[in-house]
């Protein structure tokens, strides 16, 4: 829903921050990999409860999912896998926060990391598969034509998902709650983009 308004004001800096690793040759994919590997510490770092390294892991991860892009559109080397890896390592991502807030406490968070997960699943293959869909169809993407796949909008997008992932780090006691909440979101998220893009590939033309 937001990441509209927020991706353009992310340009600027990224495209900046891509210059300069684009001079010391840098390629998108080691990006893309690095990110991870800093993301997914994530995971230990909250499993220990660890919760402010664990944020700065987070952080550090969704910048460098940014810059990875900006970085393939700077050099030409945007492609159809640089976007896969992007988008399957993003997912393994979520999933491993939510993973370590189960483990730190499992008698209070696990029942909500459970949920969310479950919701998580509805909103990511309803993104995936209408992406296929879509560029079977070369469905045209006006809001987000810089991304590797048809992005189908949502209630919880990129941008709602840091800053879900920011407020658990921030209060995480009450991560049953807000874990709840954003699982509500995403499960709206998962039906509309079933409603949309069911409709959306019916009227578009073969």
């Amino acid at each position: 829903m937001l990441d509209r308004f927020t991706m353009p004001l992310t340009h600027r800096p990224l495209a900046s921050m891509a210059r300069h690793l684009n001079n010391q040759q840098i390629t998108p994919d080691q990006v893309t990999l690095v990110a991870f590997l800093v993301g997914i510490s994530a995971l230990p770092l909250l499993a220990f409860e660890y919760y402010v390294l664990a944020l700065m892991a987070i952080l550090l991860n969704r910048l460098g999912d940014g810059l990875d892009g900006a970085l393939a559109r700077l050099s030409g080397q945007q492609s159809d896998a640089g976007g896969f890896i992007d988008i399957g390592l993003d997912f393994v991502f979520y999933a491993a926060v939510v993973l370590g807030f189960a483990l730190a406490n499992p008698g209070q968070n696990a029942l909500a990391a459970a949920v969310l997960l479950f919701a998580f699943i509805g909103t990511g293959t309803s993104f995936l598969a209408f992406a296929i869909a879509a560029k079977a169809r070369n469905v045209e993407r006006p809001n987000f034509p810089q991304k590797a796949f048809y992005y189908l909008e949502g209630l919880t997008e990129g941008t709602e998902t840091v800053i879900a992932l920011v407020l658990f780090c921030l209060f995480p006691d009450y991560f049953p709650w807000l874990a709840g909440l954003f699982a509500v979101a995403c499960l709206i998220t998962t039906a509309t983009r079933l409603w949309g893009g069911y409709w959306t590939l019916r009227s578009w033309p073969r």
